[in-house]
């Protein structure tokens, strides 16, 4: 005997009622004895509900609600029965209605609706879907026989959640069973009857409950819950977009899956299933090939993750009991939850700490007043002497729960999972823990939810790959070409890595968009330049920040002055910032030590590689000798490519501002030459460099050898430049034939020590590394006190869009890594 349960999302309309009626066809050709529990059509309870409220109210809009769900039905059982049956039952479905209207009229006169009417009103959702559902099924040939589960199934008289009596409730389905052999039973999930008939509700989800009743009493073979999710899923997927389903779960793990939100199962089914060992599997009634979910008592799969799921509960509040009155005095814990227990407040975690001096516990956010007042009602009197403390309240909350049944066993798991959300800015405000070990539930902000989950979802390599939420400003040569390496690098990424790069945001001079979900970046141009989303860096990085994203980085692509104001912003919000963009870096020194000391403090990176050689690693390099205990001596450095390509050249073939016409020409240079020879770069690069070496510099205080005449720089325009400098070339050209002669060569060369930040033209001789270098290269030479015979080198290109765009990818790749 099989005992299947339909929920309403799986009878939401007669199309979905016939995909579950050709499953049940399947086996009743297969042979196969079963019956089937269904729920209400999707929807109706929730409506059953709202007709009583507004009854009650004594608003008169309850016959329009109840017109629309009888007519719900009626089309439903038109369309799935033949002619002849569908006019028998249309007069059972009249009689439903019309004995629920005089119900809700009762309701109407009195103004009241009490949780025993309620749950008579309630009881009509399922009675009528299986009714129909029983009906259709009989229409096509098969053995079906309607149940009213009140025939079976006995109660408490505690409306609204009664309690099931298993003596009564197991003597009264076997009974009924033997007496309607053969028959493929249709129950009405839900509903029960107390010791005097009146009906009575199981609760919500209790459909799960009846046929798990059912399958107790049974001793069913297995139990299978039909929904419309391919079983169990490792997180909500609503929220965390890896999500997948979990082959097997013991007992232990669904209840805890289930009681921390898992929607799948209703927590209570999981119990008479459990008591006689009967197999759970969750399946999927629109993918009904798929596995799904099995749960039973114990398997020997050694080789999974410790971790089997992530479950969340919202809407909850945290309460706190402290006072000095609480340590060493027994009782204390027994009179507030017998308090709280007295109000029917159901405690959902609980914490003490060890000195006894305080106890929180975490409730549901709707019985928050209730338990304030209870709690301060039940210490009243300590409270006034000042011994306890009048309670606190934390609301709008989210406990997460990781759970495992294997977590005992791996040493670790804590450290891991906290440390994976102090990475990402997530406060935890209470933990617990049993001595089981089968979870870790702690207490977090409720805006913090999906990032919660989609963090350990990642850190416990339950996905396939660590999602980094892209968020990037400014997509021209370097952001366009920075995608294009994300796109064509996205297999060995995953493959190597395990890292997924989303872009969530996108934004020109012109337009932006932003999408938590992801922006195709196959079509990601004509996505943003259609746009209806004006641009603005204020608005995108707000947006950002509400999006409270997981591993987030933003990028910065541009050369702006504005957007690195919101940098500070960006990382107390616990994202991390990746830029080429050198405003922020070399700006006054506080305002580069605090954002250094931001991205500390909130666990995130402030990434400016690209800042200095574009994808050269030298401020990598130079973080490396400082972190493994080297000292800097002094740093040297050509640092610009076009000064480097004029002076690496400039050996006499051709006059020198002939040089830098082929340099502006190539685009070595900007459209003005003046902005690369004035050395203003440079001292933004070598301003950098040395405070990240440890030097505390200012770059106002970097003295600059001008290249270039005073005369050149007062030139009205480029082309009045050009002809100025021509007037100088024959000083150029007697520097050469001097440094020639003396067997050096010019370099424009940047150097930081402890006491001085300069740059200038030097003459540097056969032993210096900076007399080979060639073309458009940078090099930067560091002197430390390991290095200081023979220098540490590093050299190559030093701009330049592919290198710069790549350059930022490897430094998000391996801070991500980490």
């Amino acid at each position: 005997m099989k005992i299947l349960k339909f929920g309403g999302s799986s009878v939401g309309t007669p199309e979905r009622i016939e995909t579950v009626l050709s499953l049940m066809g399947q086996l009743v050709k297969e042979k196969i004895s079963f019956s089937v529990v269904f729920s209400a059509f999707s929807g109706v309870t929730d409506q059953l509900i709202h007709l009583g409220k507004t009854a009650s109210s004594g608003d008169e809009g309850y016959k329009k609600v109840m017109d629309e769900l009888k007519a719900r039905h009626i089309s439903a059982a038109e369309y799935l029965l033949s002619h002849q049956r569908f006019i028998e039952v249309r007069k059972t479905i009249d009689d439903h209605f019309n004995t629920l209207g005089d119900m809700l009229k009762g309701v109407f006169l009195v103004r009241e609706a009490s949780p025993r009417t309620m749950d008579f009103i309630q009881s009509y959702g399922e009675r009528l879907s299986n009714m129909i559902i029983a009906e259709a099924a009989i229409d096509r040939g098969y053995p079906a026989s309607y149940l009213d589960a009140r025939q079976c199934v006995v109660t408490n008289s505690e409306y609204g959640y009664a309690k099931v009596n298993f003596k009564k409730t197991d003597r009264n389905i076997v009974e009924y069973f033997e007496l309607h052999p053969d028959k493929i039973h249709i129950i009405t999930g839900f509903i029960g009857a107390d010791e005097d008939g009146l009906t009575t509700t199981l609760g919500r989800g209790g459909s799960d409950y009846t046929a798990a009743i059912f399958a107790g009493a049974l001793q069913a073979e297995v139990l299978e819950i039909w929904t419309d999710v391919d079983g169990v899923l490792t997180s909500d997927p609503r929220k965390v977009d890896g999500a997948f389903t979990i082959p097997e779960l013991t007992y232990n793990e669904a209840m805890e899956m289930s009681h921390f939100g898992a929607k799948v199962i209703y927590p209570p089914t999981i119990q008479p299933a459990l008591s006689r060992n009967i197999p759970i599997v969750i399946k999927n009634t629109f993918n009904p090939d798929f596995q799904g979910t099995l749960i039973h008592q114990k398997y020997q799969d050694t080789s999974r993750s410790p971790i089997k799921g992530i479950s969340s509960m919202t809407n909850v509040s945290l309460l706190l009991l402290e006072g000095s009155g609480m340590m060493g005095v027994p009782g204390v814990s027994g009179r507030l939850f017998t308090a709280l227990g007295r109000e029917k407040i159901n405690v959902i975690l609980i914490t003490q700490a060890s000195s006894e001096h305080s106890i929180c516990f975490a409730i549901d956010d709707k019985d928050r007043l209730k338990s304030i007042e209870a709690v301060n009602t039940e210490f009243a009197i300590e409270q006034a002497e000042g011994l306890i403390n009048p309670i606190k309240v934390d609301s709008d909350l989210c406990i997460v729960a990781v759970i495992g049944e294997q977590m005992k066993s791996v040493p670790g798991i804590a450290g891991k999972l906290f440390k994976a959300l102090g990475k990402n800015g997530v406060n935890v405000i209470a933990i617990a823990q049993g001595s089981s070990e089968l979870n870790i539930s702690f207490v977090i902000h409720k805006s913090d939810e999906a990032k919660t989950l989609n963090v350990i979802h990642d850190a416990y390599f339950l996905s396939e790959s660590k999602t980094i939420n892209v968020f990037m400003i400014g997509v021209g040569l370097i952001g366009s070409t920075l995608i294009d390496q994300m796109i064509q690098n996205k297999a060995l990424l995953k493959s190597q890595n395990g890292i997924e790069m989303k872009i969530c945001g996108l934004a020109n001079t012109k337009h932006m968009i932003l999408n938590p979900k992801g922006i195709d970046s196959s079509s990601w141009k004509e996505v943003l330049n259609t746009s209806d989303m004006v641009s603005d860096a204020t608005k995108f990085v707000n947006s950002m920040i509400e999006m409270n994203l997981s591993n987030s980085v933003f990028i910065d692509n541009t050369s702006d002055s504005e957007i690195p104001n919101l940098y500070p912003k960006i990382l107390q919000s616990s994202i991390s910032i990746a830029t080429p963009n050198k405003v922020a870096a070399s700006s006054d020194y506080d305002t580069y030590s605090n954002l250094k000391s931001l991205a500390r403090k909130h666990n995130v990176q402030f990434l400016i590689e690209t800042n200095v050689g574009a994808g050269l690693p030298v401020i990598s390099t130079l973080r490396n000798l400082i972190n493994s205990g080297d000292k800097i001596l002094h740093i040297e450095a050509v640092l610009s490519g076009s000064i480097s390509y004029i002076f690496n050249g400039f050996d006499g073939k051709k006059s020198f501002s002939q040089l830098v016409r082929d340099a502006k020409e190539l685009g070595y240079t900007e459209p003005d030459p003046r902005d690369d020879l004035s050395g203003s770069d440079v001292r933004r690069k070598i301003t950098i460099l040395a405070r990240e070496a440890g030097f505390k510099s200012e770059m106002k205080d970097v003295v600059i050898d001008p290249i270039l005449p005073k005369a050149c720089f007062e030139a009205k325009d480029v082309n009045d430049f050009f002809k100025t400098l021509e007037s100088y070339d024959a000083t150029f050209q007697a520097k050469l034939e001097k440094t020639s002669k003396e067997r050096k060569k010019m370099r424009f060369i940047a150097k930081a020590s402890p006491t001085e930040v300069t740059c200038g033209i030097k003459e540097v001789d056969e032993s210096s590394p900076f007399y080979h270098l060639a073309g458009s290269d940078n090099m930067i030479v560091f002197t430390t006190e390991r290095y200081q015979s023979r220098p540490l080198v590093v050299r190559g290109p030093g701009a330049g869009a592919a290198v710069t765009a790549a350059g930022i990818f490897a430094e998000i790749i391996n801070s991500f890594s980490v």
